[in-house]
């Protein structure tokens, strides 16, 4: 079976380590690919520049807090292209305000969940939200 794939938007160095840990001790395979800022997300999405042969993930895990361009932003970014729309995008915050959850749902986030998050609690929603993405393909 081909491994999952996984975009980690997540500008935290603490937060990519415990997300690596957590996949590198799961049963699930990943091949996970790590950027830190929205720009670059819409880069690696757009497989623009450095990311033209990147592949399209399967699931998204974004942080909403990110420099030079937010999670919203990108989430409302990848809700309005065709080609992205339909990849599972797994809100991974700090934020527990709200407005920033009540947009993010607005903007069709697949799930919210806010940090810390114990590592099986990743892991059971990566596979669900890639479930979903594969029985969501035409």
């Amino acid at each position: 079976m081909k491994p999952i794939q996984i975009l980690l938007v997540e500008d935290n160095p603490a937060d990519i380590y415990l997300t690596r840990e957590a996949l590198k001790e799961s049963d699930v395979e990943v091949e996970l690919n790590v950027v830190e800022d929205g720009m670059k997300a819409t880069d690696f999405l757009l497989k623009r520049a450095a990311y033209h042969s990147a592949e399209t993930p399967d699931v998204i895990l974004l942080d909403l807090k990110l420099p030079i361009k937010d999670g919203l932003e990108l989430l409302e970014e990848i809700r309005h292209n065709p080609l992205l729309k339909r990849i599972p995008v797994v809100v991974l915050t700090s934020s527990d305000h709200e407005k920033d959850i009540s947009r993010t749902f607005s903007l069709d986030a697949t799930c919210y969940i806010t940090k810390p998050i114990q590592p099986d609690q990743l892991i059971s929603t990566i596979k669900l939200t890639s479930s979903l993405h594969l029985l969501s393909q035409p």
